[in-house]
């Protein structure tokens, strides 16, 4: 599980683990990680974590974030990564995360199947693609024309082997040996069929009021955020068994069908409607 290991001046404080999709960081008493120190903000940063992989973005703080040494608003947190806020220094801890970070949550995560045992069959998925399945064909089948000459061919020589035992000069004559029925051809065998697992439909955005109204947004991205930097922002990710918003970033927290969101992600159904920033917008499903 992916942590944080707060120190200042080299001397650790405190070791926080990442158990929640959003992770606030600020002076204030609401938030997850609170820092009392003037150089902090009152809500100073946010890290959203989705299966593996966390993000952390500035929440328009007065002093600013760094990672490594670099200022950021948005930045993909890597195993190890340092993010330093005012003289307060943040570990990020997960050996689990992706290694290929890329720009302003464009990042496409790639789901590994679990181990299977070796067998007749084997499905490989990738995310953020169609599913890809691939399937061995039926094992080979024994060609029983071989299969009887190699048991004709054995027999014979026993045979052979039995009559030269039996008239070898003053030996008792020996009764002679039973043939050897040839073994039966195995069955067929035949692999199982595997059924694909069924791919996420697509879905969009569309713009409902506002300058914008009427325009679509597809959510082809594994997380796409929406909304207004500085006053109200929310991220929608999708997941292998559908899409979720999450409040990221704002004192006001988004609605969905005029209800508002709490600090957990929330599964949107086709035609939900989405306040935010003061601007409506209707989740709606894509037909395949």
């Amino acid at each position: 599980m992916a942590k944080l290991i707060i120190s200042v001046d080299g001397q650790v404080l405190d070791e926080v683990e990442l158990v929640k999709e959003r992770t606030s960081i600020g002076r204030k008493p609401h938030n997850d990680v609170r820092i009392e120190n003037l150089a902090v903000s009152g809500e100073h940063a946010v890290i959203v974590t989705i299966l593996n992989d966390s993000f952390l973005e500035d929440l328009g703080s007065t002093n600013g974030t760094t990672v490594n040494g670099n200022p950021v608003k948005k930045h993909f947190l890597q195993h190890n990564d340092v993010v330093e806020i005012g003289k307060y220094k943040l570990k990020y801890i997960n050996e689990k995360a992706s290694q290929a970070p890329s720009g302003d949550f464009e990042k496409t995560m790639v789901l590994r199947p679990a181990a299977r045992p070796a067998g007749p069959t084997s499905t490989s998925v990738a995310a953020g693609a169609d599913a890809t399945v691939t399937r061995a064909g039926p094992m080979p089948m024994a060609d029983p024309a071989a299969v009887i000459r190699a048991a004709t061919e054995v027999s014979s020589s026993i045979e052979s082997a039995s009559a030269e035992a039996t008239m070898a000069p003053g030996a008792a004559m020996a009764p002679a040996a039973a043939p050897v029925s040839p073994p039966p051809a195995p069955a067929p065998t035949f692999a199982p069929v595997t059924t694909p697992p069924a791919s996420q439909p697509p879905a969009a955005i569309q713009i409902l009021t506002g300058p914008g109204a009427g325009k679509e947004l597809d959510l082809v991205k594994n997380l796409t955020t929406l909304g207004k930097p500085g006053v109200q922002v929310a991220v929608i990710t999708k997941r292998p068994h559908g899409f979720f918003i999450t409040h990221v970033e704002g004192a006001q927290f988004p609605r969905v069908n005029g209800v508002p969101l709490d600090a957990q992600p929330r599964q949107l159904n086709d035609h939900d409607i989405i306040e935010l920033a003061g601007v409506k917008m209707e989740f709606f499903l894509k037909p395949a």
